[in-house]
């Protein structure tokens, strides 16, 4: 994260008594918050691949998962009312400390009006949040041209397809599967096509 937001994160980590643990890549989620349970405590993590700025966004984001948690415990949705006023509120600091370059501080901004249960839905934070990633050699599925053939980290191959609606429909070679993609989606060129 970036380096002047680490004394806040540290106070909430304090401050709330929780585990907070760096995790590896998971490709499902950014990050997680479980609510204390028997014996355990608070617990969030938090994926090591993210850049500086994804990292922060979605280290707030499971923390306003903890603070609506302690307010409200099972009787606020994961993502209503309740824990979108916490994430504004906790994204604060960091606007007055100027931790944000102007680009991902203006898209925050506007997507602060009505914050979705990932940052990665909101695909204009996405994108702010992903031209600081250190990764150059993946393509996204939006920047490829149709028909294009494309491998996952997995090994499979597929061909882009149609746009429909926000996703795109690929057909997977192996098996001749139809999945949507994210448009945001990384993937590889495929080789020898």
């Amino acid at each position: 994260m970036p380096a002047p937001a680490a004394p806040i994160i540290s106070k909430w980590i304090d401050y709330f008594q929780c585990e907070f643990k760096i995790s590896k890549n998971r490709t499902t989620k950014l990050g997680d918050y479980r609510h204390p349970f028997k014996d355990k405590g608070h617990k969030i993590s938090v994926n090591n691949d993210l850049n500086q700025y994804a990292f922060l966004v979605t280290t707030v984001h499971e923390f306003a998962h903890l603070l609506t948690w302690n307010d409200h415990k099972n009787k606020a949705k994961p993502h209503g009312i309740e824990w979108k006023n916490n994430f504004k509120r906790m994204m604060n600091p960091f606007f007055e400390i100027q931790v944000f370059p102007p680009d991902i501080h203006q898209t925050i901004i506007k997507y602060l009006n009505n914050p979705a249960a990932s940052s990665c839905t909101d695909l204009t934070l996405a994108r702010a949040l992903k031209k600081y990633d250190i990764n150059l050699a993946t393509n996204r599925i939006e920047e490829l041209p149709l028909n294009t053939v494309f491998t996952l980290k997995d090994g499979r191959k597929f061909k882009k397809g149609e746009r429909i609606r926000k996703r795109y429909r690929c057909v997977c070679l192996d098996n001749g599967n139809i999945y949507l993609f994210n448009p945001l989606a990384e993937v590889l060129l495929a080789t020898g096509t």
